[in-house]
């Protein structure tokens, strides 16, 4: 399997009051399966009981069987596809979340991270909690449990300013959904209807694969409340500077996306226009490293007037498990996604556009692929800035030590990689490239300054990372 990129985190996707929820839930999920291909799930609800059905896996595979959609009744339901960034990848993670408790049922599906989760985690095991899973998202069901509050937007409430870092949540009962954004906002999320029904997604693409019309973006510190009377928006929290994430508009959104308030594929354009613009070479033809690259590369050529070729051709039909031959094959696991077209190659000076470089080996291998297949030069042109710091809101990048950028120069990195020359966009370059100031946004990954600290715990001199680091060793 390829893996030169930070991983994905999750999508979440939901309906209410459709006839058809669980199918068009499904749908959701399909869209959205590249926020995470680990496990999937959906939970239902008759407006009685609620009903799940959920396992590791893709969509596709999970809910592949008709009959399955026969066990998920009901006019409402919500989904999640997820990519483990807290806790192990094991069945007992998946989500959606589904509990019965004191005051009825209830199921959570989360994308994001809570940075002060094992703080909460050891105070509600102190008063007798057990937890079933290793995930953060799992405190937030135990805090709405413990709460004293009367009714369920109050006990949300009570959580929600409880917990500190990033989360998109879907809620579901017997007889309402409840959606919630953190107050930075670092992850998307965006309302929809259809017809007399609300639908809620982590991106645009899923609604308009339903034919959902887009609303709006559910704003940063924003609770969506829809039941049989309507849909009801609160602020419950307090508002600070939202700071989205930069990286869904580098890599994570699909190109097809309206996030943050802009097309995804256009900014991703200029970012190449940009980078053309700081980075200019004396070159043949662009290529992209497919698919994320496709769209930078396009900018590029346009800008640099150098012709834009499939120079590398990508396999879509790449599992996330193969059986690798006994007798080796050089450079196995880029082969197996990504083939050279020689004739396309061959003899020229070729301009490489990629989204990032994270440890490096991967790139390298790219590099010296692109060689093998005859080309003449090999320029590696990164449409963001070096990648030096692990991001704790979401998404499952290496510890800093394993980034690349964190410990060598970039000619350090041009060397590593093979490459004839390597330019990276600049922070301001991408700034501009979404039409907006350094502070609109989060760019830890690239600055190391994290928008929400993390807590200090009594006994710690260093910050407490989230939940389970140390235990998974997932960052």
């Amino acid at each position: 399997m390829l893996m030169h990129k930070p991983e994905e985190e999750c999508g979440i996707f939901g309906v209410f009051n459709h006839p058809e929820a669980s199918n068009l839930t499904y749908l959701g999920l399909y869209a959205l399966q590249h926020r995470g291909q680990e496990s999937c799930g959906i939970v239902s609800s008759d407006g009685v009981n609620l009903h799940a059905h959920k396992s590791m896996g893709l969509v596709a595979d999970v809910f592949g069987n008709q009959e399955i959609f026969k066990s998920l009744p009901g006019r409402s339901a919500i989904g999640h596809v997820r990519y483990s960034t807290t806790g192990s990848s094991v069945i007992k993670n998946v989500q959606p979340i589904n509990v019965d408790y004191s005051r009825g049922s209830i199921a959570v599906a989360h994308n994001g991270n809570l940075v002060n989760a094992q703080i909460i985690k050891d105070e509600l095991e102190a008063y007798g909690s057990i937890f079933q899973t290793t995930m953060d998202t799992e405190i937030i069901v135990h805090l709405l449990a413990t709460s004293k509050a009367n009714s369920l937007l109050d006990r949300l409430t009570d959580a929600l300013n409880r917990i500190q870092g990033a989360y998109c949540l879907l809620f579901l009962t017997e007889t309402r959904m409840i959606a919630a954004r953190d107050p930075n906002g670092f992850r998307p999320l965006c309302l929809g209807r259809l017809g007399s029904s609300y639908v809620v997604a982590s991106e645009s693409c899923a609604l308009d694969l339903i034919d959902a019309e887009f609303i709006r973006e559910i704003e940063p510190g924003e609770v969506v409340h829809v039941d049989k009377n309507g849909l009801t928006s609160y602020f419950p929290l307090k508002k600070v500077q939202p700071t989205p994430c930069i990286f869904e508009f580098v890599y994570f959104a699909r190109p097809d996306s309206h996030i943050f308030g802009k097309n995804v594929y256009q900014v991703r354009k200029e970012q190449g226009r940009q980078l053309a613009r700081e980075h200019k070479v004396d070159a043949d033809i662009v290529i992209p490293i497919p698919d994320s690259g496709v769209p930078a590369a396009l900018g590029y050529a346009e800008e640099s007037g150098i012709p834009f070729e499939l120079g590398l051709i990508r396999n879509h039909y790449v599992g996330r498990t193969f059986i690798e031959p006994q007798q080796a094959i050089r450079h196995f696991g880029v082969k197996i996604k990504l083939n050279p077209v020689r004739e396309v190659l061959k003899g020229k000076r070729v301009v490489v556009i990629d989204d990032s470089i994270v440890r490096g080996t991967t790139s390298r291998k790219i590099v010296k692929m692109i060689r093998n297949a005859g080309a003449a030069e090999v320029h590696v042109r990164i449409s963001s800035p070096p990648t030096s710091y692990p991001c704790y809101y979401g998404i499952d990048t290496p510890n800093r030590k394993e980034l690349i950028s964190s410990s060598h120069s970039i000619d350090e990195i041009r060397r590593y990689i093979t490459a004839d020359s390597l330019g990276y966009l600049s922070e301001e370059g991408l700034m501009a490239s979404v039409g907006a100031d350094k502070e609109s946004f989060c760019h830890a990954c690239f600055t190391g300054g994290y928008p929400v600290k993390f807590p200090r715990l009594a006994q710690d001199e260093e910050p407490q990372m989230p939940l389970f680091e140390k235990e998974t060793e997932k960052k």
